[in-house]
């Protein structure tokens, strides 16, 4: 019997978005990105399911179209980006949940935490693009309390209202290309 061949596709950061989302003041919502990542996508041939995840962004390129928001957050209140100037994202486990859905378990680290994280992923689809790239498109959402990584800063208004939300929804898009 045959066994498939080791694949690594590598995620494409020109067709990819890592977004964030957390509730301002409780009322409303801010979306930022991480503009500078990199990551691997290992599998069996093209078998998603065997697939192992790494991935990392740099914290230093958080942005949230607001450069004084995104300076406090690179700082020891959130980030600490002098410091740790890296998150990161390790699979443990694959699980094929529907014909398009996965479930993604996996270890993710910010500062010096590192915590189990559950993502969903829907699988896009794959093409061969102009170049003849093999490409293929997922779409992960999860959500983590910011407050288990040690992102603990805290402020209320003077009504008495919670300025960040512990939450943070994740929303991930990536397309990710195997060596022709």
């Amino acid at each position: 019997m045959a066994t498939a061949t080791k694949t690594v596709w590598s995620v494409d950061p020109t067709h990819s978005e890592i977004q964030f989302k957390v509730k301002h003041l409780v009322i409303s919502t801010v979306t930022g990105y991480f503009r500078q990542f990199e990551g691997t996508v290992e599998t069996e041939g093209e078998d998603f399911e065997t697939a192992k995840i790494q991935f990392s962004a740099d914290v230093t390129s958080v942005d949230t179209n607001m450069e004084q928001r995104d300076q406090h957050l690179r700082s020891a209140d959130f980030f600490d980006a002098e410091k740790y100037p890296k998150l990161s994202f390790t699979s443990t486990n694959v699980t094929k949940t529907g014909e398009d859905t996965y479930k993604i378990l996996g270890d993710l680290t910010i500062k010096d935490v590192t915590k189990p994280v559950e993502l969903k992923a829907e699988y896009g689809g794959s093409m061969v693009d102009f170049y003849g790239n093999h490409k293929a498109g997922f779409e992960l959402t999860g959500k983590i309390n910011r407050k288990e990584f040690g992102l603990s800063w805290h402020a209320v208004t003077e009504a008495g209202g919670i300025v960040v939300a512990d939450d943070v929804k994740l929303a991930i898009n990536v397309q990710v290309a195997k060596p022709a």
